[in-house]
């Protein structure tokens, strides 16, 4: 569980880093997140093809959906077009 809590959470700081980011967002946002969050740490701490390892992939993904999810929710969907795009 720890494993998936951990992805949640770097899911949800992906996505918030994207979202405010007043910039064009480019491939140098998302490589300071996974550079923050230390790739090499995680794949130490939760080895390749391990149990650990999907469980930290799903939360990473659903952190990142989540906060699409509760951003839409919060705004509505008409704010939500202004970060999303057309």
């Amino acid at each position: 569980m720890g494993a998936f809590f951990f992805g949640l959470v770097i899911g949800y700081i992906t996505y918030r880093t994207l979202r405010r980011s007043q910039q064009q967002v480019g491939l140098s946002d998302i490589a300071t997140v996974i550079g923050a969050v230390g790739g090499a740490a995680v794949l130490a701490l939760f080895p390749a093809e391990s149990a650990r390892f999907d469980a930290y992939a799903f939360g990473l993904a659903a952190g990142f959906f989540l906060y699409l999810i509760l951003a839409i929710g919060l705004s509505g969907k008409e704010k939500a077009a202004e970060f999303l795009g057309d």
